[in-house]
């Protein structure tokens, strides 16, 4: 069972995800929450999975509630839940610390599909978000991945990464073993000094490594 946490202002689209997410049988609601104003607190009590975050929404806005998340419980992933598609929101989400990046417009049954797609090991983005991040970051100038000590396959895995592809697909693009992408991805991590898999694509597009 996956336990995930809601974060949005608007009460009726809540409680249709609320619905749709504990009718899956996969996953369980531990918190919902009209603002952030006690994310910190709840996100402590339940410690959730992963959180489903809106970004416009009364007093903190939900790009803040990342970093106020990510700061204390780098764990938890956070994937946005918004209207907005433009590049400054995505940019600063990224940056912020989310794992992931969907739009409100979204079917139902594609929601779930990228939520269990991240639970796989995807960075789940609506593919024209998708789209706008890798235009946005492969217009900055790119820096050597020699600084970082990365090999080629590591290089190639962490752009997959970036492009929201799960350790499944990129085993199977690859002809290798999801086991053994993990591997990788574990190396990966500890020559860019990160934790987790948003870190590093984070860290991937602020360094300018892809």
């Amino acid at each position: 069972m996956i336990t995930i946490g809601i974060v949005e202002d608007n009460d009726v689209l809540r409680s249709s995800m609320e619905m749709l997410l504990q009718n899956n049988g996969n996953y369980q609601v531990v918190f919902s929450l009209h603002d952030a104003r006690t994310i910190l607190e709840q996100t402590e009590i339940h410690m959730p999975r992963l959180i489903l975050m809106d970004i416009d929404m009364p007093g903190i806005n939900g790009i803040e509630a990342v970093k106020m998340v990510k700061k204390d419980f780098p764990a938890v992933d956070i994937i946005m839940f918004t209207v907005f598609e433009d590049d400054e929101k995505i940019f600063r989400s990224v940056m912020a610390g989310a794992s992931g990046y969907l739009l409100k417009k979204i079917a139902p049954s594609r929601l779930l599909e990228a939520l269990n797609d991240f639970v796989q090991g995807g960075a789940p983005m609506t593919g024209s978000i998708a789209t706008r991040v890798l235009e946005m970051f492969r217009k900055q100038t790119k820096q050597t991945s020699a600084e970082f000590n990365l090999s080629v396959k590591e290089l190639e895995i962490l752009t997959a990464l970036t492009e929201g592809k799960s350790y499944k697909t990129i085993a199977a693009e690859r002809f290798l073993s999801t086991e053994t992408i993990k591997s990788h991805v574990k190396n990966i991590y500890v020559k860019l000094h990160v934790h987790s898999k948003s870190e590093a694509v984070a860290k991937a597009f602020r360094e300018k490594i892809i």
